[in-house]
């Protein structure tokens, strides 16, 4: 336990979940505003899919899963619809296949094994088919599955989301005020955003590492303070990002933290 002590903060979080399995990924679907988590529990080889909407925390399905219990993941997520993928093998890291789930349900919408994944644009999932070479590029119609016609690279630009992702900075360029406890290793991941300044440090106690994460006003108020990981032996990747006016954050891994900024 932290033996660190922060007063009372003003900022509550939206959304506070805790899973049964580490979170091992995030994907938002701007167009319906809904988060996407992919679990995994490694202990039973078991994945599952879990989706809720940021605007008013609503849990739309958890606990989904796929005959494939292992060799699955999140590809990407569009207009309502959840993008899976299968691997080719357990040993590589090659994706096969396309399976859609409609967010709002949970409901398989298609699936289809000769496609693989390319990217997202703006017109929708761009894919192409697997056995053959070479490659060609399609337009997906993602509701369906059915394929639209030839991908076109001006019309097709890729899709460029609104998530903001913390700068790592040495600590000394970070203002003092944001810096509450002795840093580790002299770096912080840190975002000035409106009125917000957002840090996660890494502190030593007693021979392990701690990753916190605060939320202050420019004057350096503190407005939030959340212990993410404790008595860990190496340092964290970033902890947070941000999207539409939205802190997203993953604590001990497992925990999903919304706050509204």
């Amino acid at each position: 336990m932290s033996i660190f002590a922060f007063s009372m903060t003003s900022l509550l979080p939206f959304i506070s979940k805790t899973y049964q399995s580490p979170v091992w990924r995030m994907e938002i679907d701007e167009s319906s505003q809904t988060l996407f988590l992919e679990i995994r529990d490694h202990a039973d080889k078991q994945v599952s899919f879990s989706a809720l909407n940021l605007q008013n925390g609503e849990v739309y399905f958890e606990g989904l899963t796929t005959p494939e219990r292992w060799l699955t993941g999140i590809e990407a997520a569009y207009d309502g619809v959840l993008l899976l993928h299968n691997y080719q093998s357990a040993t590589g890291p090659v994706h096969k296949g396309v399976t859609a789930i409609e967010a709002a349900s949970g409901k398989e919408l298609w699936n289809n094994f000769t496609l693989a994944f390319d990217h997202l644009s703006v017109n929708g999932p761009v894919v192409y088919n697997a056995q053959l070479q070479p490659k060609k590029l399609f337009l997906l119609d993602v509701k369906i599955g059915n394929t639209l016609r030839g991908y076109e690279p001006v019309p097709d630009q890729p899709l460029n989301n609104q998530i903001i992702s913390p700068e790592l900075l040495p600590s000394a360029e970070v203002n003092s005020l944001y810096l509450p406890l002795s840093v580790y290793a002299n770096a912080v991941h840190y975002i000035s955003y409106n009125r917000f300044r957002i840090v996660s440090l890494h502190t030593l106690l007693q021979e392990h590492l701690e990753q916190h994460l605060f939320v202050f006003n420019e004057e350096g108020t503190l407005l939030y303070h959340d212990l993410l990981h404790n008595a860990i032996q190496k340092m964290q990747p970033e902890a947070f990002v941000l999207h539409n006016n939205q802190l997203i954050y993953l604590k001990n891994r497992s925990g999903l933290i919304v706050l509204n900024l």
